[in-house]
Order: C-alpha cells, then structure tokens, then sequence
C-alpha cells in the first residue's frame, strides 16, 4: 500500500519467551493477510536477530518485528522497542510467568510501549485461561484485563467471545463464523463487568459510569474507543487467548492492532542533541521537518555488503539524498568509534510482506532498508546535513561471558581480524579485548551468543578458530623483606662481563607500583650503570619472577655492588639486577595477587537468598543488598577467577530474573591453598 501519512502506519514488536510461541504467532499473523504464504524457515540466525515483515491491515500498513526471545540477545530485542511503538506480548499459558517474561516486561514498561497481551498454549494439559490472567495480573498490575475469552472444543481452543461485543469467533471450520452469543456465559459475566468498569474510569466520565450502575446498556462502539485510548496510552493491557499454531484469534489481534495501537505521530521520539552534545527538543513526526533517522540494526554479508534497517522519526528520506551519519557512544572503543561523515543514500527498500521492494522515498513513521551505507552503524543516526542530530541510543546489554580464542592456522589468523570488525559493525554487544596475557578475548552475552558468534566466523566468513582457557590476569608481589645478591660474570677470554649488584626488595601497599632506591655509597656501582641495574629490575619485574606474571607493589634498594674499570657494561648491570630481584624470590617472600570485580546482581526478591549463597561461594565479600520494586540488589566484591562462567550460572540461580555489572576493584592475596594451581598453570 502506498503511505502518505504517519497515520498510515503501526509499528508493532512481537516480544517473549523463547518457546512462548512467538515466532509462530508471528508467522500466523503474515498468514492472515499475505495470499499463499507459506512461513520462513526457523533456524539460529533467524532467533537470534530481530525480523521484519509488513502487511496492509485494515486499511493501514503494520510493520510486524520478531524480536529474540532468548536472554542472549535482549541488544535485538531492544533494538525492536526502539523501532516499534506498540507491542503484541505473548505470554504461554503452559509456561506461566517466570523471572524472564517478568524482565521482558519490565523493557517494555520502562519505553512507556503500550501493549496487548497474546496468550498462547491454552490446549496444553495443565494450562488454564483464569489461571494464567490471575497470574499475569499478579505480575502485571491490575491494568491487565481480557477483552475475549476461549471457547474450547475436544482439541482445544477453537475460537473466542469478545468481551464488549459479545461475539462469538468460531475458528473450528475452514473459515471463520462470526455470530452473536446467544446465551448467558458465566465465563463471559466473569470478566466483562471488570472490564467495562476499568474503560469508564480511564475514561473519566462519571455519567457513563452512573448509567453503567443503574444497569443501562452501554453502546459497545464507545466503550471500543474509550478501550482503544486507553491501550494506546499503555495504561489498559488486553489479553487475547491464541493459538499459534492454528491462527485462532489472529483476527481480534489484528483489529486491535489496526485500531487500538498508536500511530507513530502519537508514540513520543527519541531524545536527540546536536553532536557536540546539545540537547534539542525531540523531532516532530513530521514528513515535511528535517531528516531524524535511526539505525536499528545492521547486518552484513561477505558478497552484498552492510544492509541498514532504519526507522524514520521525521522528514523525508530520498534515494540519492546526501545525509549526515553520526556515531556517538558513551563508551567509544576501537570496534565501535566515535564518528562524523556524509554518505550518499543509494537504493530504499520497504519490506512487503517478507520481500524487498525498492521505493523512491520513504516518510516519518516508516522502517525501511538501505544498503551499503559504508560507515553507518547501528545506533547511527541519519540527519540532514544542514541541521546534523544525534538520537540519544538505546542502552545495549553488557557483553560479560568471556571466550578466550585463537585462530586454528596462520590463514585463519590472516582473516581473523577483517571478520572479528565485521561481526562487531553487526553485533554491537560483541567487545573484543586483549586480555593482560595477551589473549585474544570474545566477549558475549552468554553461551547462545557465544555459539551463534563462532557458527557466524565459520560459516559465514570461512574463519576457524579454537577456544583455549581463559587467562586471568594474576599478578605477583613480595610479602616480605628480602635481600639477594645478583652476579654476573664472565671472564674467560676476550671481553668480558662483569657485574655484581646486592638489593634489598620489600613490599608495598596495593596499587602503589614500583619504586627503586639508590643508596649505592662509594661507587661500588659506577653512576652510569645505576639506570641499567634498574632497568634489569623492571624488565624482569615485567616477566614476572616467581610464576610468570608480572610482580607489583614493591621497592628495590640497591644498597651495594662491585664493577670491573673494563669489563663492566650497561647489559651486563641489566643482567645482575634481572638475577638478582629472581634470586630475592622464594616461596616465603613472594605470593601472587588476583584481580577482584565489584559486582552488582539485580534479581527478583525471591532469589536474594540463593544468589548470596552462590556468591559466599565463589569467595565473594557482601557489601550490602537494597531493595528496588519487586528486585534485589546485591553488591559484592568476588575474584575474577570466580566470574569466567557467572553470566551462564546467574541465569540458572535466578530463573532468567537476574542480571549483573562488574567494574574492576583492585587485587588481594590469592589464597595459598590455590598458588600451586596458578603456578602450575602458568
């Protein structure tokens, strides 16, 4: 359908668990209205990025998004809230209402989207309709009331009644029959009264309230309206029961879709700033105002390119236009910099159904593709280069599951890093790092991520790579005074070597580094050798003297020393002070030090005391808990060595209801009951 207006369009996210149905509903939904539509294939890539599809609905175009279920990949799915302005949330009713369908919920509340609620699985055994709205009221709010209720038949759910109209969708035949209720229903007398109350009070019309009491008959168009409103200001949430694997109530979905949801002019914009940091009002969904655009996400392909997905919020987007590209991030790093540019657009394509088609122009409201943009990013912002913004981005999740890899042979290491850049331009929650052994380090979101990262370098770019155990950056220190000798002499003809240096080695307190102290009196070592003495101290240092990590915190006194008037040298001074710091190392001064992480858990209150204990565990100290809502917050400071693998524990502990934050603190004693094991490893 052609658009020439905002209001021509919704764009709706479909958000839940993964296993709620989701996928299926959506593909039911493409059903309804695209002709001999026979669904996309399901594979890891395809539940792992956010999907778009567009069908004409009721006279309006409806971009459909298939956000990620998976905890993995809450960067898509938020990368979807960002482009919708409502959201069909599917809850299964076999499943109920865990930590992570709560967590689900609590993304959307915080974008103030509203939504209805699909409720899927209802010929499951145990499911039950008032079970699972009881449950989702109970998570949810009050504001979470049904507008139909399931008929079921031998098989299960074969159609609804619509709460208001009081009309029966019967699904069972091989086209849908819609006939008035023609007897009293309890089921029905259940939920419409609440609901028809809950209309009235958000509409704030006291007389229709009192018609409603004294048993009056209200018209069911107004009470639709007043429903519709009140769903497009997220404060009234409807539920629908589906089925997702037959179609049944795709049709009161879609109808609520086209007439309840709100146009893009009526959902607010992102906030925007100039990129110097400025803050301007938001943009006006306007076709006629300045360009405001926003890249939701990226993908790219070894032989077409970047493929951009862009949501217009204002202005006119046209093939051949000449836009400004701004990448501003609140954490700029090498994969993801901080960038400025102009890049012409080249073709526009618009998803009909699930195919491309080009378009000469797209409007404010709409979401098309453009590819090969060669700079833009997702979170980019489009603006026109008279009047450059930047749309304030979306906070993405913290990659923190590291995967320690390495290239399998020299012509994948040849290949690694052009496709380690291109998965960070699609992902923008992959960070690279070389870790402090000089390890390369993947960082992921967890294990489904992890997976889907290596399959995409296999697969898609042809690089193999082998995953070794992750390094963690110990380091060593003296625990006690020591004094060692350093000797280095060699004199058996020719020039020779000679150099003699005694140091007194003690340790600092934590963070304070590396101090060396000239105390040598009478020039038992010449001036000029001085520098080399410690210079050999602080490469050896480096390297390590006990175990193989660097050693920290110490000061070194050179107190004493002899040197040869011909055979002394600056390496060979080098050399006695690298001899003479190992010789001051033994199992009695020297201990090792491991880096500790200030770690913040946010969980659901049930969960507190479980996640105490496993951090207790993990040899962590509790540094206090707050309370926010229905979540805990556990501050904690725990090793490093105890975290390689507590973005895949947390999710177990918490039931999917827990996430965390981890900064670095400073470095404690290793215990000693593990310095044979990270000696021994190293």
């Amino acid at each position: 359908m052609q658009v020439t207006s905002p209001d021509d369009v919704r764009n709706v996210v479909l958000i839940g668990n993964a296993g709620s149905g989701k996928t299926s509903l959506f593909e039911q939904l493409l059903k309804a209205r695209i002709v001999g539509y026979r669904g996309e294939k399901e594979d890891a890539e395809r539940a792992a990025q956010l999907y778009v599809a567009s069908v004409e609905n009721r006279g309006v175009l409806v971009n459909f998004l298939d956000a990620p279920g998976h905890p993995d990949f809450v960067g898509e799915l938020r990368a979807g809230i960002r482009a919708a302005d409502a959201a069909v949330f599917v809850i299964s009713a076999a499943d109920g209402i865990d930590g992570a369908a709560q967590a689900l919920w609590d993304e959307c509340t915080a974008a103030n989207l509203p939504r209805i609620i699909a409720l899927t699985k209802l010929d499951a055994g145990h499911a039950d309709f008032d079970d699972s709205v009881a449950a989702a009221q109970s998570s949810f709010g009050e504001g979470v009331l049904p507008t139909h209720v399931p008929t079921l038949g031998p098989d299960g759910i074969i159609g609804n009644i619509g709460l208001l109209s009081l009309e029966e969708h019967d699904y069972s035949g091989a086209e849908l029959v819609n006939r008035k209720l023609t007897a009293d229903d309890s089921h029905v007398e259940t939920y419409r009264g609440p609901l028809i109350e809950a209309i009235i009070q958000e509409a704030e019309d006291d007389s229709l309230m009192d018609r409603y009491l004294s048993g009056e008959e209200l018209d069911t168009e107004y009470l639709l309206d007043d429903l519709m409103k009140a769903v497009a200001t997220a404060n009234l949430f409807p539920v629908v029961p589906v089925a997702s694997n037959t179609g049944v109530g795709v049709e009161e979905l879609l109808r609520l879709v086209a007439h309840g949801f709100p146009t893009p002019s009526l959902h607010p914009n992102p906030p925007v700033t100039t990129p110097a940091g400025v803050a301007e009002p938001s943009p006006a969904t306007d076709p006629g105002a300045p360009l405001v655009a926003q890249i939701i996400r990226t993908t790219t392909d070894p032989f077409a390119g970047r493929l951009s997905m862009v949501r217009i919020y204002s202005g006119t987007l046209r093939t051949d236009d000449v836009v400004h590209v701004a990448g501003h991030r609140a954490q700029a790093d090498d994969a993801h910099p901080d960038h400025d540019s102009e890049e012409r657009i080249g073709l526009i394509q618009a998803a009909v159904g699930t195919e491309l088609q080009p378009r000469s122009s797209a409007i404010a409201g709409e979401i098309v593709m453009l590819p090969k943009l060669t700079t833009a990013e997702t979170g980019d912002t489009l603006s026109s280069r008279e009047h450059p913004l930047l749309v304030e981005p979306w906070a993405l999740p913290e990659p923190l599951l590291p995967l320690a890899i390495r290239a399998a042979t020299r012509n994948d290491e040849d290949k690694l890093a052009g496709a380690l850049q291109r998965l960070a331009v699609e992902d923008s929650t992959v960070r690279l790092d070389r870790g402090g052994n000089d390890q390369l380090v993947l960082w992921t979101t967890g294990q489904a991520h992890a997976d889907l990262l290596l399959s995409r370098l296999s697969e898609r770019y042809g690089v193999k790579v082998e995953q070794e155990e992750l390094k963690i950056p110990l380091r060593e220190t003296f625990i006690a005074k020591a004094t060692a000798m350093g000797r280095h002499v060699k004199q058996s003809g020719g020039h020779g070597q000679y150099a003699v240096c005694n140091i007194e080695v003690e340790p600092l307190e934590r963070g304070a580094g590396f101090e060396f102290v000239d105390k040598v009196v009478g020039g038992a070592v010449p001036r000029q050798f001085v520098p080399s003495v410690e210079k050999g101290i602080r490469n050896q240092l480096e390297k390590g003297v006990f175990a193989g990590y660097p050693m920290v915190d110490v000061r070194v006194t050179l107190f004493d020393g002899k040197a040869h008037s011909v055979d002394s040298s600056d390496m060979a001074f080098q050399l006695a002070g690298s001899l003479a710091i190992k010789e001051a190392a033994t199992p009695k001064t020297v201990a090792l030090l491991e880096p500790l992480d200030r770690v913040t858990v946010v969980v659901g209150e049930e969960y507190l005391g479980a996640v105490m204990t496993d951090l207790t565990g993990r040899r962590g100290q509790l540094l206090g808990t707050d309370a926010e809502g229905h979540k805990a917050i556990i501050r904690a400071l725990v090793p490093q060595t105890e975290l390689a693998r507590y973005a895949i524990d947390l999710r177990g502990i918490a039931h999917g209801s827990g996430t965390f934050t981890r900064e670095f603190h400073g470095y404690e004693l290793l215990p000693s009951s593990l310095m044979d094991k990270y000696a021994k490893a190293n």
